[in-house]
Parts: C-alpha cells; sequence; structure tokens
C-alpha cells in the first residue's frame, strides 16, 4: 500500500513538473467604446463624461450605458500598471450610487482640485474613489489605482 502511494506521488510529481501551467493574469481585451459613447450622450440626461488625450497604455476594458437604469453609464480602463479604473455617471440619489459604485468606499474630508472642479476623496477596503456631484448627476472615479491614476483620469475626462 505505501508503495502504491509512493507510486501515485511520483506520478503527480512528474505530471506537475512537465505540463506547462500558466500563472499569470490573461491579458484583458481591449474594447472601442465610440458607439455606446454616443449614444449615451445622445441619450442622457446628464453630459456624459469621457477620456480624451490619455496614452495608449490606458486599456478600455469595459462599456455599458443603461438608459432605463438611472442614466447610467460605466467605462472601465486597465491604467498603464495594471490596475482598475471606471468612470461611473448616473443620476440615481447621489449616496446610493455612490456606495455602489465605489463599492462601500468611504468618505473622507480630502478634496482634490481636479480640471478647476473639487472632487471628494473616497476610500474603501477594495475600491478607491473621486466622486464630483453636480445638479442631476454624479460622477464617480474608482478602482484599484492610486489616487494619482485616478485623478489623470478624472482630469482626462470631457463632456463635449
Amino acid at each position: 500500500m505505501l508503495l502504491s502511494l509512493a507510486l501515485i506521488g511520483l506520478m503527480a510529481g512528474v505530471v506537475y513538473l512537465f505540463i506547462p501551467h500558466d500563472d499569470h493574469t490573461p491579458d484583458l481585451k481591449r474594447v472601442d467604446y465610440s458607439v455606446e459613447l454616443l449614444t449615451a450622450r445622445r441619450a442622457a440626461t446628464y453630459p456624459v463624461a469621457a477620456p480624451a488625450g490619455l496614452p495608449d497604455s490606458w486599456k478600455a476594458t469595459s462599456v455599458r450605458y443603461q438608459g432605463d437604469h438611472f442614466d447610467s453609464w460605466h467605462l472601465g480602463f486597465q491604467d498603464p500598471k495594471g490596475q482598475y479604473v471606471a468612470i461611473e455617471q448616473s443620476t440615481q440619489k447621489a449616496s446610493t450610487f455612490i456606495e455602489d459604485a465605489s463599492q462601500g468606499a468611504q468618505e473622507t474630508t480630502v478634496t482634490q482640485t481636479i480640471g478647476g472642479r473639487t472632487w471628494q476623496r473616497y476610500t474603501g477596503g477594495r475600491y478607491d474613489a473621486l466622486v464630483l456631484k453636480a445638479k442631476g448627476s454624479t460622477t464617480v472615479v474608482t478602482g484599484t489605482a492610486s489616487f494619482t491614476q485616478l485623478a489623470t483620469m478624472a482630469e482626462a475626462l470631457k463632456t463635449r
């Protein structure tokens, strides 16, 4: 019985050593969000924000506009360091929307002026966020990236 157990262990070791296995995270596919952005800008009741002038090292990975769900706009990116950054906008009640978009981040007393506007910082266990409350909508730039990267995204936002 011990001999059988040793033989099984040896075979498992051989299989592990000689069968290739890939431990790195898969490369995320870049998405084109131009059609969704145009649709959102035509349909939303607020000026829809999207970045302009970011380097190609910022990769758009997800996009969604839901007119039937508080005119919600989502645009997700992978920053040059591989961290997640998302732009979220909605007409939903600000407190509820911020809670959902930032995955429970809490408001701090720190504000940051970006592009002539005052953004409120939120910190959380999973995501941090920069929040801009405007008349009729709320914009949240959130994700796993640093506040520096979140601010870079916030500064690049244009509403044309």
